[in-house]
């Protein structure tokens, strides 16, 4: 069959059941499409639902409706071309449980009114670079040891290890492309083997920070640039492309991508976003792209 349907559950959470798949058959059929038999590529986390004769766009309006409420992610495509040759992802929030920027000006007592800036920034209330400017600003005379306490506690999102481990096995490029800052995303690439790491430069001068960052800043043209870069790099169509992210200035590099992935993302994000993952952890890139859990490679470190 031409078209795939997966449906996926957070690992953690409520299990996928037999009696869902059958109402997703169910609901594929009445719609007008031939389905074949289910394919579990783990049990009670991710099914797959091959099917023809509708399109995939209106499989997955007739199964958001039918899953409407309930904690189950799905995604339909062509079956050809699933498995993707380069990821390109975010860093925080997606890629790394935290916001680096609100993490440092917790350090000055100003999370709370950095965070909101944080929040309306990757909603897209406020310009990107702006925002970023006016929030790096308040953190001018800061020491710069503090930015190694940070990076202590950065936690990996789950699923994080096993997408970059298992995509490298299988030959994919990996790229982190990051509008936070370049200290937390090269550690982050070191640690999960990026090839690639793309972030901005905070100024340091005399130990400590001054409120200003070096060069222009990475924002959402600068990912889609990269993704382009990068595709024309290895002479890739952008259908052989995976992006993940979970803001605003994400939009751009998810929209052009084969695979595009909102993850657990702003609500202007999912709804623009051609596909999104908001129960599934960063394995759900993975069975969207057919593997299967005993496929799964840890990333080295």
């Amino acid at each position: 069959m031409s078209f795939v349907v997966t449906l996926l559950a957070d690992p953690l959470g409520k299990p996928l059941t037999d009696s869902e798949i059958e109402a997703a058959t169910g609901t594929l059929r009445r719609t007008g499409a031939a389905v074949g038999a289910p394919d579990w590529l783990a049990t009670g986390i991710a099914c797959d639902l091959p099917f023809d004769g509708l399109a995939p766009e209106a499989a997955e309006t007739a199964l958001r409706v039918a899953f409407d409420g309930q904690p189950v992610d799905l995604g339909a495509q062509p079956v050809a071309g699933r498995r993707k040759a380069l990821l390109i992802a975010d860093m925080e929030s997606t890629i790394i449980a935290q916001e680096m920027l609100d993490e440092l000006a917790e350090r000055l007592d100003l999370r709370a009114e950095i965070s909101a800036v944080t929040e309306r920034a990757m909603r897209g209330e406020l310009d990107f670079e702006q925002a970023l400017a006016e929030r790096v600003a308040r953190l001018a005379g800061l020491e710069a040891a503090v930015l190694e306490e940070a990076a202590a506690a950065v936690t990996l999102n789950p699923g994080a290890s096993e997408l970059l481990g298992t995509m490298k096995a299988n030959g994919a490029r990996a790229a982190l492309v990051s509008g936070g800052f370049l200290f937390f995303a090269e550690r982050i690439a070191a640690a999960l083997g990026f090839d690639d790491c793309r972030a901005n430069r905070l100024e340091i001068e005399d130990g400590r920070m001054t409120g200003r960052t070096l060069g222009p800043i990475l924002g959402r043209e600068a990912k889609l640039e990269t993704l382009q870069e990068l595709l024309a790099q290895q002479g890739l169509a952008a259908e052989a492309a995976c992006a993940v992210g979970d803001g605003a200035n994400d939009l751009a590099m998810l929209r052009a991508a084969g695979l595009g992935v909102a993850y657990r993302a702003k609500p202007v994000v999912r709804a623009a976003a051609p596909f999104r993952l908001d129960h599934a952890d960063l394995t759900g890139l993975l069975y969207l792209q057919g593997y299967r859990r005993d496929e799964f490679v840890t990333a080295a470190g």
